[in-house]
């Protein structure tokens, strides 16, 4: 057996599943001291999108065995590629070094599948060989070393550059985001215009008005994005996007253009809304799919194995739950609607929202990254409690 392997790392290691994805140094390598030596994901649902702006790119997955019980543990694999054929003037692009932190690991999970992304190489056949590490020493203030992982097996495959937005590694599928996501949008205009035409309301203008709020939600969703990960403006065009952004965008712009046409403001809203829920249920498992958006690791039989982009493994699916939310919402949002006696114009999509966003303040917790402050879900609760409150009382009063 070969002897222990220390690694330059002198701490403990920190998950880094959300910083953006980094290149490699002037030899090829990244600095494993750095806290840039981590592949990871582009935030958000389209963080992905900036994966086409470099020309080749490669992926390589180890798959992890995990102990069947016991406390938490920490893992590290070390990653070394090298392009075939290269030869001995081996340039920037024909070599890198990964460490990917696995932290923490759950007994019992299952297998879990560890992928490094690395973009900006030169083109070809890649040798990729994998080294699992395991954490040693580190309590009661003293100095933590990684060695090699006896338990798991060191490993060198063949991996051939690909694109970069198609260089994922298992249960990433690229595709489902805009698929699922446009579909839910088209989905979402024919229900409003069908509940409109019933409700003798101009339907080709109030349609042209959320094709337009739509064009406004989606750049309002990357700038809510970039101001909620500190990120620069310039990284606009390919940032992510969040669905806060598009909601509060696309109704602000619905909202002005409706009463600029002069059409009933708060029909035409109730109206949007069992459509504008039913979706965001369909568009929502496009996060699941492609791996945005990721629920906490968990070793429940009711977990689902997905990835992050970055680390696969059995997960809380917080995105299936948020859309059977926005379905639930979606339906009952439509049932009101063909009441016989309507409530004030406007509750009904009132109330919808403040339902769905105190779902989501609930949920928070079950993702990978909650991004919510303490103080700040607690007051966002509040403000949906009390609206939602609001306009039960004025629907049935």
């Amino acid at each position: 057996m070969a002897p222990p392997l220390e690694s330059p790392l002198r701490s403990p290691v920190r998950s880094t599943t959300s910083t953006q994805d980094r290149g490699v140094s002037s030899r090829g390598e990244a600095d494993p001291r750095s806290p840039e030596h981590s592949q990871a994901v582009s935030g958000g649902c389209a963080g992905a999108i900036s994966d086409a702006l470099d020309s080749h790119g490669v992926a390589a997955t180890y798959w992890l065995d995990t102990r069947p019980s016991g406390p938490l543990y920490s893992g590290m694999i070390r990653f070394v590629g090298r392009r075939i054929g290269a030869g001995a003037d081996r340039g920037p692009g024909d070599r890198f070094e990964r460490i990917e932190p696995v932290d923490p690991i759950i007994p019992g999970s299952g297998r879990i599948a560890v992928t490094t992304r690395v973009a900006g190489v030169n083109a070809g056949r890649w040798r990729v060989a994998a080294t699992p590490l395991r954490q040693v020493g580190g309590g009661a203030g003293g100095t933590a070393r990684w060695v090699l992982d006896s338990s798991q097996h060191p490993r060198e495959w063949t991996v051939h550059t690909r694109l970069p937005a198609l260089a994922y590694g298992p249960g990433v599928r690229q595709a489902m985001w805009p698929a699922l996501v446009g579909l839910g949008a088209v989905v979402a205009v024919l229900v409003q215009a069908v509940l409109l035409r019933g409700a003798h309301v101009d339907v080709g203008a109030a349609v042209g008005i959320s094709v337009a709020a739509a064009g406004v939600g989606f750049p309002a969703a990357k700038l809510w994005f970039l101001t909620q990960h500190r990120q620069h403006p310039r990284t606009f065009l390919h940032s992510g996007a969040c669905i806060q952004g598009f909601l509060a965008g696309g109704i602000g712009a619905l909202a002005i253009l409706t009463t600029l046409v002069h059409l009933p403001l708060g029909t035409v809203l109730d109206a949007s809304t069992p459509g504008l829920f039913a979706g965001m249920a369909i568009g929502r498992p496009g996060c699941w799919f492609t791996g945005c958006c990721a629920g906490r690791p968990t070793a429940s039989r009711w977990g689902l194995w997905s990835s992050d982009r970055r680390l696969g493994c059995r997960r809380i699916p917080i995105q299936l739950l948020e859309a059977a939310v926005a379905l639930g919402i979606g339906l009952v949002a439509l049932a009101l609607w063909f009441r016989p006696a309507h409530p004030v114009a406007g509750m009904l999509f009132l109330g919808a929202l403040a339902t769905y966003t105190l779902a989501r303040q609930l949920l928070f917790p079950l993702r990978a990254e909650p991004r919510a402050t303490r103080y700040g879900r607690a007051a966002t609760i509040t403000a949906c409690a009390v609206t939602l409150l609001a306009a039960l009382l004025i629907s049935i009063s």
